[in-house]
């Protein structure tokens, strides 16, 4: 049976920089508070018209289809992993086989938020394994800016967020001796709203008191029709921020332990872990429990803030243009998010 080797990586970063400095013009907050809490000291915005999520991703995928020497023809499926994605339907798949002006090709949406990276790698490699594709474009794209809370009610939140995209080409290949070792994906919905943006949506009917039988229609009109919602801030992301870090520190080293145990590797055997880049102090805490030198952990959640299914891609291919990443390494891919959801890849560059 193949295995998937990363042919080709690409990455697109909006050339729009927002510092802390900036955010205080709208909230607030202060270089110093974020940085503390985040460790984040800027990020990127995509402009606001023209510039999308999938536009940012069929840039990253250019330069991953270019680094892979084949051309957009080649393509012969596309796993497309956001949650900011230009409309609520269709998926941004197709829009980058249209970009792109690829052959009519089958296209994926991955919603696993900040695993979606890592899911999407998953999905890719079961195809690649069984021979079913032979080039395969996974994308990580987010534009968080256009639906954040610019205020201080908002702050906890839109601090941390970015935009950009990434992407990888996926291939087979016969050597042993290189590509995706395993993947371990991960799932508890127990705490789902902990981490959410409940709007756009169809579960109104939740979050009401008793069954639509029971209102008039002056009542229904009201519940659906007027700014209740945006009162209450519910067409904005919402995070329990604590808990959410909680379980990320205790979820994170675990899959990245899986994925090691599984394939023989102690934590000591990494070249590079690149975890999502949700908070500095989440990947601090991860490097500590795994006893990882800084050199075997990549992080640059400080220039380009948290990019969601964005964020492990972008770190993988700057760890690799900077020469962090070299043929035969160890590299580790972990996210933890919304869902709650949680995955580990293991590789051999």
């Amino acid at each position: 049976m193949p295995r998937s080797v990363i042919a080709g990586i690409g990455k697109y970063i909006p050339k729009n920089t927002v510092t802390n400095q900036d955010l205080t013009k709208y909230m607030d907050t202060s270089d110093e508070w974020i940085q503390e809490r985040t460790g984040i000291q800027e990020r990127h915005y995509a402009e606001r018209t023209g510039e999308t999520t999938a536009t940012m991703g069929a840039a990253a995928a250019r330069e991953a289809i270019d680094r892979a020497g084949i051309t957009p023809q080649d393509i012969d499926f596309i796993v497309f992993a956001t949650l900011s994605p230009d409309y609520y339907f269709p998926g941004c798949g197709v829009l980058v086989q249209r970009e792109l002006k690829m052959k009519e090709i089958g296209a994926l949406d991955i919603r696993n938020q900040c695993s979606g990276f890592v899911y999407a790698l998953s999905v890719a490699d079961q195809f690649i394994k069984t021979g079913m594709y032979k080039n395969i474009l996974v994308i990580g794209s987010e534009k968080h800016s256009f639906g954040l809370d610019f205020s201080t009610r908002g702050r906890n939140i839109s601090v941390i967020f970015g935009d950009g995209a990434g992407a990888i080409v996926l291939q087979p290949t016969e050597d042993d001796n290189r590509g995706l070792l395993s993947t371990h994906l991960h799932s508890d919905g127990n705490n789902a709203e902990i981490l959410a943006m409940f709007n756009p949506g169809t579960h109104a009917n939740h979050w009401t008191a008793a069954p639509l039988a029971d209102f008039n229609d002056a009542e229904i009109g009201d519940m659906f029709m007027s700014h209740a919602m945006i009162d209450k801030a519910q067409n904005f992301p919402n995070m329990d921020g604590p808990t959410v870090f909680k379980i990320a520190v205790e979820k994170f080293p675990a899959v990245i332990l899986e994925a090691l145990e599984q394939n023989g590797y102690q934590p000591a055997d990494l070249k590079i872990l690149i975890p999502h880049q949700a908070n500095l102090r989440i990947s601090q805490f991860v490097q500590k429990k795994l006893r990882l030198g800084d050199d075997q952990v990549y992080n640059n959640i400080q220039h380009y803030g948290n990019t969601t299914a964005a964020s492990v891609p972008i770190a993988l291919c700057e760890a690799w243009e900077k020469g962090k990443i070299q043929e035969g390494d160890l590299v580790c891919l972990a996210a933890f998010g919304s869902g709650f959801t949680w995955a580990s890849a293991l590789l051999k560059w």
